[in-house]
């Protein structure tokens, strides 16, 4: 099950991103899912199901740009 390991607005949500990238983490920008999971779920708690779907397809999109499957595992 997914489970959320960052949020952030403004500052914060710049800095995910630059650590993200410093990590060779691949970033899909999906601001109706970002709004919605920011709202409904808290870090370290799974993605409700509602949100299955949408979650599952940024990740089967960056697993076709050739993301690793590793990289997408919390660390």
């Amino acid at each position: 099950m997914p489970v959320l390991k960052a949020k952030g607005v403004d500052y914060l949500a710049l800095k995910i991103r630059e650590i993200a990238e410093e990590c060779g983490i691949p970033i899909v920008e999906n601001p109706a899912l970002a709004r919605a999971l920011y709202a409904t779920v808290e870090v370290d708690e799974e993605v409700p199901p509602t949100h299955y779907k949408a979650v599952a397809d940024v990740i089967g999109y960056i697993l076709k740009l050739g993301g690793s499957r590793k990289r997408l595992q919390a660390k």
